[in-house]
């Protein structure tokens, strides 16, 4: 039982690096990030229908809610591509401090989506991460952009788990995220017709190490690690799961550090906003725990 534990437990720091990693992919890749999303939600759509296929999963939804799921793959879609955008822009350790940013928004999310009170700590927690970004900022203002792309996609990746919190009421996780990465994919290729030169030969021309790298976002980053991280929660406690999670950027900018010290290597200012950061989102995560476990004893 302890060995299960123990595996389970390891599993799930397997997973946040994995998510750490998806950053690295994003510097290796060369095309942009439109086509790099486009690449990554084609193949994880076909590989998550092969898993439904194989598992036998029930994936009928009504309209109305097959509707909600297209907004919400048009909110993943636009998360990715600002994340992987930011990196373009500035760097791994950019995007990944901003990125973190996400449990800041969620707490302001939260109470809008699912109608309950703000937590009196939540403000306060919230004006850290505002002077965490803001320290990060004046150190790094030739990223200005980087940083604000970092932090829309924060806020996007924010709203699309807020939201998938209501789904997973009425539909099962694989229903729900394979209905995303198809709507996500319609979202991009009507994004692709309209706004740029289409899709010509030159859009679908990869490099084997393009194409190598985007197979193993799709694969292991995107399809493994969500139907892993499903099975994996229901074996660990919600709580543990999503304070471990916010484990992601650490491990992405010290995977960034040790691969591109050149490019990753920031002023010790930076380190200090990231730090406090990262710190008041796992203060939330321990705090939000405690009055989980009050209210079950009360």
């Amino acid at each position: 039982m302890q060995n299960a534990k123990l595996r389970n437990y390891l599993h799930l720091h397997f997973l946040v690096f994995i998510a750490g990693f998806t950053a690295i992919l994003g510097e290796l890749i060369s095309i942009s990030a439109i086509p790099l999303v486009w690449f990554r939600m084609v193949m994880a759509s076909i590989l998550m229908f092969a898993f439904i296929k194989t598992t036998r999963v029930n994936i009928k939804v009504s309209p109305k809610l097959a509707f909600k799921f297209f907004i919400a793959g048009c909110i993943i879609a636009l998360h990715w591509i600002t994340f992987f955008g930011a990196i373009d822009a500035a760097n791994i350790s950019i995007a990944l401090a901003m990125f973190s940013t996400g449990a800041f928004f969620a707490s302001i999310l939260e109470p809008i989506i699912f109608k309950r009170k703000i937590i009196w700590y939540e403000i306060v927690f919230g004006i850290f991460v505002v002077i965490g970004i803001f320290i990060i900022t004046k150190s790094e203002i030739e990223y200005l952009t980087g940083i604000v792309l970092g932090i829309t996609s924060a806020f996007l990746s924010s709203l699309f788990a807020v939201l998938n919190g209501k789904f997973l009421q009425k539909a099962s996780a694989t229903t729900i995220s394979f209905y995303e990465f198809i709507s996500g994919v319609i979202f991009i290729s009507l994004f692709i017709m309209l706004f740029t030169d289409g899709f010509s030969q030159e859009f679908f021309k990869l490099s084997i190490s393009d194409f190598k790298y985007l197979f193993i976002l799709a694969s292991i980053c995107t399809a493994y690690a969500f139907i892993a991280s499903v099975h994996v929660m229901k074996l660990i406690s919600p709580y543990t799961v999503v304070l471990t999670y916010n484990l992601e950027p650490v491990y992405g900018i010290v995977i960034a550090i040790i691969l591109f010290p050149e490019k990753e290597k920031m002023s010790t200012t930076f380190y200090y906003g990231a730090a406090m950061i990262l710190i008041t989102v796992m203060l939330n995560g321990i705090l939000k725990n405690k009055r989980i476990l009050k209210r079950k004893h009360s």
